[in-house]
């Protein structure tokens, strides 16, 4: 009995230690959601700017020529894909490369697949990864994960290797649905951007077609760095309510485990008062020698 209430208390200690750990990696969970989100404004801010750029750029060539970049020679898209570095984000990989199997794809898709936790993931699912690197893990570290992917996208558009590129990323929702969001990167559809009359044209160092080139280079940059973001403080959003699951889970076993350490104190106790009571019982009912008996000794 001894031993296995000794077993129950050390359970408790070890369950107090993990919702000691569960309760920090919620906090710090929250804490990078909350900073990831703060620094979207800025990401939009640049886009925004780069946006005005590319309408002021688009005044000076009005040619069909100077908004084509690829032309169609092939039939191949690049998707990529925003998944998890870390673990315990519940079904978050797994809901975002469904999006990716359920949508309808070019006929030979190559799939950029971002964080290691969703790579084994892809694999189960069919998906051919033909470039993967890890997901950031702090938010200091979007602008360079953007630009690696910047850069192995263009060298696939340059080689003529794709014709579009799609962008499917999760984005930090209230609730406890994970919302997976899908945007298309490429062909770069100038169209959208406003074209704002001026007085004297933009002074420029570049060809009208060669700038804009570079522009829609840093306008898919952004797009880059702001699904990177959003993909990452859903990530940890994800995280949170895992760990308030955990935390819920936690405190069950711990009730528990306390109820039956009780019953087993009791059960304990219940024990020694049982056994000191036969032990007190033995002592009132044994025989006792009379004062005279010991005359009758040889």
């Amino acid at each position: 009995m001894s031993n296995k209430l000794s077993e129950v208390q050390g359970r408790i200690s070890s369950v107090h230690q993990l919702e000691s750990v569960v309760s920090a990696m919620r906090g710090i969970a929250a804490a990078r959601s909350r900073e990831a989100q703060a620094r979207i404004a800025g990401i939009r801010a640049c886009a925004s700017m780069i946006a005005d750029a590319i309408g002021d750029a688009l005044t000076l060539d009005q040619s069909d020529e100077a908004r084509a970049h690829l032309k169609d020679t092939v039939d191949a898209e690049v998707v990529i894909i925003l998944c998890a570095e870390q673990g315990f984000v519940g079904t978050f990989n797994e809901h975002v490369v469904e999006v990716a199997t359920q949508r309808t794809p070019s006929r030979s898709p190559e799939y950029f697949l971002l964080g290691d936790r969703g790579v084994p993931v892809a694999m189960e699912h069919g998906l051919t990864i033909a470039w993967s690197a890890p997901m950031v893990a702090h938010a200091d570290e979007v602008s360079a994960l953007a630009d690696r992917i910047t850069e192995a996208l263009y060298e696939r558009l340059n080689a003529g290797k794709a014709a579009r590129v799609t962008l499917l990323h999760a984005v930090p929702n209230p609730s406890e649905t994970i919302e997976v969001i899908e945007s298309a990167l490429w062909p770069f559809d100038f169209t959208r951007f406003k074209q704002t009359p001026r007085g004297y044209p933009p002074l420029v160092t570049l060809a009208p077609k060669k700038l804009l080139a570079k522009l829609a280079e840093e306008y898919i940059y952004t797009q880059l760095c702001e699904a990177v973001m959003l993909s990452f403080a859903a990530e940890n959003e994800a995280r949170m309510r895992a760990m308030i699951a955990a935390r819920t889970n936690v405190h069950n076993t711990l009730d528990g485990l306390i109820q039956e350490s009780r019953r087993l104190r009791q059960d304990e106790i219940t024990s020694e008062i049982v056994e000191l009571s036969s032990v007190t019982l033995a002592a009132a009912t044994a025989p006792r020698k009379r004062h005279g008996d010991h005359k009758n000794l040889p």
